[in-house]
């Protein structure tokens, strides 16, 4: 059995690539599941600096993806937002690349609620970051939060932190467009200009030197600076002078791939997945999907899908025999 699988060749250009679904000469496992995916979501940040061969040869091994195939810069098959249906017709969510059918291992195979719809479950992989940066963040009832960067982490981070009792949540970002899904998820929003002062907790999420120099700024006496950007190659120059010294603010680094400490050694990488599809069981979220862009399509739309917005959606054929169209 073969399958489609979408590749970065080189900077900025990807083809589709057919592959034996099995490695020559192997045979599945017991402890594998095949599945045929309806749906993945591209995420922007990382697959961008990929497709761009930005990763930092420093970097090649922590950049990993679970079950990616080639490896870094070129030739590459990343991603890790995939939702499909196994043999016995479950769905689940997995962090797999763009691929039409492939194996994986069962324990990667996490279950999608049946209230979740297939294309706000390829949030997961997202909300899986948001939720390990609330971790994180400690945030504590009644604070003042700051998120500098509403893309999907940073917007999905605020919905998160605004559910807390009496927190006052702004989302910052430099396009206006982005005040309409803050609002629909129960935030403010400011320009940048115009972002708060005096917040007790400060998320970055931009991935921009003018960002985090904002967040450093705003950030009231002993606040603390949860960073939870990857910058790839740049190397951001920071104001860590005196007002930094001054106002005894903390700085905290955020990365998925490993549990927060708060919930190190309670969670694993697993049931922290399962948390994160179960929160997804809100339709406020779906402000949060672009229209989808069918697989095959892919290696034509992808330089424009990384050039900005929010999660874009594609669609395998098993979604479009499933649903009788191609929606979101």
């Amino acid at each position: 059995m073969t399958a489609r699988a979408f590749w970065t060749v080189a900077a900025g250009r990807g083809e589709i690539r057919t592959e034996a679904l099995v490695e020559a000469g192997a045979e599945a496992g017991a402890g594998q599941r095949l599945v045929r995916t309806l749906a993945s979501g591209v995420s922007r940040g990382t697959e961008a600096l990929v497709f761009a061969g930005r990763v930092p040869e420093s970097q090649y091994a922590a950049m990993r993806a679970p079950l990616m195939g080639g490896d870094f810069p070129f030739p590459v098959k990343y991603g890790y937002a995939a939702v499909g249906r196994d043999a016995e017709g479950q769905r689940v969510f997995v962090l797999h690349p763009h691929q039409d059918a492939f194996l994986a291992p069962a324990a990667m195979c996490i279950p999608v609620p049946d209230t979740v719809p297939t294309p706000r479950a390829v949030l997961a992989a997202n909300m899986e970051t948001a939720l390990n940066i609330a971790w994180d963040a400690a945030a504590l009832p009644g604070e003042r939060i700051l998120v500098v960067g509403a893309g999907v982490v940073g917007l999905l981070t605020g919905w998160l932190l605004a559910r807390i009792p009496a927190t006052v949540v702004t989302l910052a970002d430099i396009n206006p467009a982005r005040a309409a899904p803050a609002a629909a998820l129960g935030c403010r929003f400011a320009l940048p200009e115009a972002a708060p002062g005096e917040q007790e907790l400060v998320v970055h999420a931009s991935a921009s030197e003018a960002g985090l120099r904002l967040a450093l700024d705003r950030a009231a006496f002993e606040g603390r600076i949860v960073e939870a950007s990857w910058f790839g190659t740049a190397a951001p120059a920071l104001p860590l002078g005196g007002a930094f010294h001054a106002r005894r603010l903390r700085l905290i680094g955020s990365q998925v791939g490993s549990v927060a400490p708060a919930m190190r050694g309670r969670r694993s990488h697993g049931e922290r997945l399962a948390t994160a599809l179960a929160l997804l069981d809100d339709p406020a979220l779906d402000c949060l999907l672009e229209p989808p862009t069918r697989f095959a399509e892919l290696p034509r739309a992808m330089p424009r899908l990384l050039a900005g917005g929010l999660c874009h959606v594609i669609t395998y054929d098993a979604f479009t025999e499933e649903t009788g169209r191609c929606s979101a």
